[in-house]
């Protein structure tokens, strides 16, 4: 073949192979696709505002217990026991601290109204109540002292006589001068016709003046009474009939 027959159809063939390139397109490149955010965990309460939940619901159980009159009981739901609670989340909230102070509040006014009713009982177990509510309560303590003198004018509401004073420490020894004085008084006693009120520190104190004057006049009914005061003595009454026995 001659040379310029080749060269024509390599020339052919490279035109072939270009003109095949030029028709090869590029694929277009993938649209961009949204790619989700990550979605964040749901965050609970801080500690902060689970004490301040907590602080407010049992505020409002101890309120609600208070105007129902559930004071101290029953345990665990009472009006005390939540503000208890209340002062363990909180122990500056002034709320409970009124609260706990109306209560006690409440007790001291139950035993007032119980000490002019003249219950000594009831007085003291209001009293004791408020007290173990607030140790140390200035209204407690007053009421106290109230109580005190109202069972000492009870206790030693006395008729008029003669007193014969008891020497405390030698009664307190139960000495020999003690006992003479004893026998003495209940001679009188006997001789005069005369009553006889014990006051003593105690009840066994008292029974054991009553057991001297009694032994001293055997046979002879020594009438009287053992009141509870201090200091201690005889008080010596001289009866309607008199006389001796």
């Amino acid at each position: 073949m001659p040379s310029f027959d080749r060269l024509h159809i390599v020339g052919s063939l490279l035109l072939l192979v270009l003109g095949l390139s030029g028709c090869v397109t590029t694929p277009p490149l993938p649209a961009p696709r949204a790619v989700p955010l990550p979605v964040p965990e749901p965050v609970g309460p801080s500690p902060e505002q689970i004490r301040q939940r907590n602080v407010a619901f049992f505020l409002e159980r101890a309120e609600a217990a208070q105007r129902e009159g559930f004071l101290t009981q029953p345990p665990g739901a009472s009006a005390y026991d939540y503000y208890l609670r209340v002062k363990q989340l909180d122990p500056g909230n002034t709320r409970a601290a009124t609260g706990i102070q109306t209560i006690v509040i409440d007790f001291v006014e139950r035993a007032r109204d119980a000490l002019r009713r003249r219950s000594f009982g009831e007085v003291d177990s209001f009293l004791n109540r408020a007290e173990e509510l607030a140790p140390g309560n200035q209204l407690v303590a007053e009421v106290r002292g109230q109580l005190a003198r109202e069972r000492s004018r009870a206790k030693l509401d006395l008729p008029t006589g003669e007193t014969l004073a008891l020497p405390e420490v030698q009664l307190t020894a139960k000495s020999t001068d003690v006992v003479e004085l004893l026998r003495g008084a209940a001679r009188r006693i006997r001789s005069e016709g005369l009553r006889v009120i014990i006051v003593a520190r105690s009840d066994a104190e008292g029974r054991w003046i009553y057991q001297q004057l009694r032994e001293a006049v055997p046979g002879h009914r020594v009438r009287g009474d053992i009141k509870l005061g201090s200091p201690p003595r005889l008080l010596l009454i001289q009866t309607a009939d008199g006389g001796g026995s």
